[in-house]
């Protein structure tokens, strides 16, 4: 079956010549962007029931943007001036590069890592001495606390915010040929939101393995799939599969 329309459960890329504009403008499909789950932060109160001082620490482990967001929203909401010496431990150029938002870079202590949270070890490594908080949601991949354990630096889980499932009823009666996901939480959103949901011939796009592991255990079609090595990224891999489909 041709595919027209794709709905894919994240927010709208704020660039203009996103690789899904290329899409369609290549394939002349429709793309609509809606997320599937949102971010709340908690409030200062219930960071102090979790006995977190912020004085207590001298680095930042900051895996995402909304990390780095709502760790200055406490910190502004307790009235904690944020130290110039304190360290900032980014998971990735991309979480480094927001920070500016919130400091003068150049004047800051900042240690980026590549891209996942593996890679940041010899950083860890090297600071062992640090007193480590890491702000994050109420989901947090198994990975990053059992890392930081078996490093034995000394560090502490703060949730200062929480992935919701967003409220989807009004795409009751819309109908996509693809749905994209690229977590565990978006498939749930899904499930949550229309749980007589039938997929038929409704392709399903899911982006890494837990992703598809959910798919799966939901009983859902995985019919594309990415990263791979052909395509590494979930555009690429919606292209490969239109061209296929829309050629019959």
């Amino acid at each position: 079956m041709k595919v027209k329309t794709i709905l894919v459960s994240q927010p709208e890329p704020k660039m203009e010549n996103s690789p899904y504009s290329r899409l369609i403008e290549k394939e002349k499909v429709k793309v609509d962007f809606r997320p599937f789950i949102h971010v709340e932060g908690v409030d200062a109160k219930s960071v102090r029931q979790q006995k977190i001082d912020l004085n207590n620490y001298t680095a930042i482990i900051l895996t995402s943007r909304n990390s780095v967001d709502h760790f200055f929203r406490i910190a502004e909401e307790m009235r904690f001036k944020v130290p110039d010496a304190m360290k900032y431990f980014c998971q990735s150029e991309a979480v480094a590069y927001y920070l500016q938002k919130y400091v003068v870079y150049r004047k800051r202590k900042i240690y980026v890592g590549k891209r996942n949270f593996i890679e940041m070890i010899p950083m860890f490594k090297k600071y062992k001495e640090e007193r480590f908080l890491l702000p994050s949601s109420d989901v947090l991949k198994p990975i990053v606390p059992k890392t930081l354990e078996e490093l034995g630096v000394n560090w502490k889980r703060a949730i200062f915010y929480k992935t919701v499932i967003s409220d989807l009823s009004d795409l009751r009666n819309v109908y996509y040929d693809i749905l994209v996901f690229f977590s565990p939480s978006g498939i749930e959103s899904l499930l949550k939101n229309f749980p007589d949901f039938e997929q038929n011939d409704t392709r399903i796009a899911v982006y890494g393995n837990s992703t598809i592991n959910a798919a799966t255990d939901a009983g859902l079609r995985c019919d594309i799939k990415a990263p791979t090595p052909e395509t590494p990224s979930m555009t690429m891999a919606l292209q490969k599969y239109i061209n296929v489909a829309n050629k019959k």
